[in-house]
Formats: structure tokens, C-alpha cells, sequence
């Protein structure tokens, strides 16, 4: 029989726990609240962003006819006589993307493929601060030196250059997404199990036939992806070719000519003295509509890639 004193030390601690699990409990609920809060509030101000360019865009495309808009060859909306047509800031993009894409990509492969494969862990300790230091560099840090470096030189090799010019522009947006395309990249070569190389090279593979043959295969999903998001990321580069392309809409694909992207457009209008309301000014809705729309698209192929050709390792 258990005496008063020990009948109300075990209720004591029996209070003593349930106070504890009460108050975990509604720790974990305050914490699962503020993460919802959170989450809640991401989702909410993707579709603030939505509506913001739908309402907009519809009040543009109520002057502008949407065909006039997307397969007009003319973009002079400040200008008389006004035209509406986008394929010029489209051409503008593409020409920049296709630039950045032939400078980041070979080269930020390459750089995963040593880190991941080649490189010792102390070669690795010390390049890859570097890549991020790179990454951290303001965009209009690279607008101006592509200005002041880049432009010059390329105009003592080839004196056709113009001040502002496509190339110059597409070499420091490659400069800029190099480092997200090695750091995606490293991520799923590093992924490959250990023992498919060692299967690889038991049968006399040399490195380089390991990595050619096996890790970049059976990593070729992410690889996609990254270029994917690599692509994503020159499309919506603003500072770096405002300040180095120019602003002069026309559909070329000569990289020495100054030229105009979708966004140097909206800084542009934004920066401007255009006046708020009118069709001049809407038009920085439809293209950040038409904006938002592309690289969704690029977005949601990238998640496409990655769950079609997934490896999954056992």
C-alpha cells in the first residue's frame, strides 16, 4: 500500500508530464501554424503577381489585338506611329539566351564534371567558394563591366561592334549563370553510386570513359533540368542587359548590334517618363505577362525531365 506522501509525489509527477506534453504540443502546433503562414503567404503573393498581370494585360489587349501583339515584327509603342508587335523584344531575348547558353553550359559542365570527378577535396574546398563568391556579384556590377572590359576588347578584335551590343551582354550572363549550372550540375553527378564507377572501372575503364559513359547518363536528368533553369535564368536577367545590349528593338541574330530584351524593355518603361494608364504604359504588363508565361514553361519542363528520366538506385 502506498502511503499519502508517495500517493501525491506520483500524481505530482504525473501533473508534471502532462503539463510537458501539453506544452510540446502546442509547440509543435505553433510551429506547424508559422510554417503554413509561410507558405501561405508565398502561394498568395504567386497569385497576387497573376492577377496584377492578367487584370493589366487584359486591359492592354482591349486596344491591341493579341495577334497584332505576338506576331507583330514592329515594336515602337512610345513612338508614332505606334506599333505592338513583340517579336522584336522576343528576338531580343532569344539572342541573349542562345549567347549565355553556348558560354555557361559546355563550361558549367565541365566545371561540375572536374569537381565531382577529378578534383581532390582540397581543389574542391577552394573552388567552390569561389563559384558562389561568383554568384553573389550584383547583376549591375556585370552591366558595367561588361561596359568597360568586355565591350572594348571585343571592339579591338572586331571594330564592327557596336557600344552596346548583344555579345557582350550574352558573355557576362554567361559569366552569371556559370556558377548555378555547376553547382546544378555537381549535384546529381555526385549522386551516382560509388558502385557504378567501381563496376565501370573493374571492366578497364579509364576515368574519362567512366564519366562519359556512366556517371553523366545515369545523371542526365539533372544535367537537363539545370540547363533548363539555366536558360529560365538568362531569359529573366534585367540589369546586366540593360546596361550592355542597348535598348533598340529589332529582329536580329547579328550579336554585334545593340539590341533590347523583355525586361531592359520594362525598365525601360518603368524608368521612363511614360504616363501611367495609358496604352504606352501597359505594355509592360502584356510583355511581363508574355515574360511570366515563357518561363513557367521553362520551369515546368524542367520538373518534366527531372521526373521522366529520374534514376532510382537501390
Amino acid at each position: 500500500m502506498k502511503n499519502s506522501s508517495q500517493i501525491e509525489a506520483s500524481f505530482a509527477f504525473d501533473k508534471d508530464v502532462f503539463q510537458r506534453k501539453h506544452v510540446k504540443h502546442w509547440r509543435e502546433e505553433g510551429i506547424k501554424a508559422g510554417l503554413f503562414l509561410c507558405t501561405s503567404v508565398s502561394v498568395l503573393t504567386t497569385f497576387a503577381i497573376v492577377w496584377i498581370l492578367v487584370r493589366e494585360a487584359g486591359v492592354f489587349f482591349q486596344d491591341v489585338s493579341l495577334f497584332d501583339f505576338l506576331f507583330g515584327t514592329q515594336w515602337t509603342p512610345l513612338f508614332q506611329p505606334r506599333s505592338f508587335g513583340v517579336l522584336p523584344l522576343v528576338c531580343g531575348t532569344l539572342l541573349i539566351v542562345i549567347g549565355t547558353a553556348l558560354i555557361a553550359l559546355p563550361v558549367g559542365l565541365a566545371t561540375a564534371i572536374y569537381l565531382s570527378e577529378y578534383a581532390s577535396s582540397r581543389v574542391r574546398s577552394f573552388l567552390k567558394p569561389i563559384l558562389e563568391v561568383l554568384a553573389g556579384i550584383p547583376t549591375v556590377v556585370y552591366g558595367y563591366f561588361a561596359l568597360t572590359f568586355v565591350t572594348p576588347l571585343l571592339r579591338a578584335v572586331f571594330p564592327q561592334v557596336q557600344i552596346f551590343n548583344a555579345v557582350s551582354a550574352s558573355i557576362v550572363v554567361g559569366i552569371m549563370v556559370l556558377p548555378m549550372v555547376a553547382s546544378l550540375c555537381d549535384d546529381p553527378l555526385r549522386a551516382v553510386p560509388g558502385s557504378l564507377r567501381q563496376g565501370a572501372y573493374a571492366v578497364g575503364a579509364t576515368p574519362f570513359e567512366v564519366t562519359l559513359g556512366v556517371v553523366i547518363p545515369s545523371s542526365l536528368s539533372g544535367i537537363m533540368a539545370a540547363f533548363v533553369l539555366a536558360f529560365s535564368r538568362a531569359i529573366g536577367e534585367t540589369m546586366a542587359v540593360t546596361l550592355a545590349a542597348g535598348a533598340t528593338p529589332k529582329i536580329t541574330m547579328d550579336p554585334f548590334v545593340s539590341i533590347q530584351t523583355m525586361t531592359a524593355y520594362i525598365v525601360q518603361v518603368s524608368l521612363g517618363d511614360t504616363p501611367a494608364g495609358g496604352t504606352a504604359y501597359q505594355t509592360i504588363f502584356a510583355v511581363s505577362a508574355l515574360l511570366f508565361i515563357i518561363t513557367l514553361g521553362m520551369n515546368i519542363a524542367s520538373n518534366h525531365l527531372l521526373s521522366k528520366f529520374r534514376e532510382v538506385y537501390e
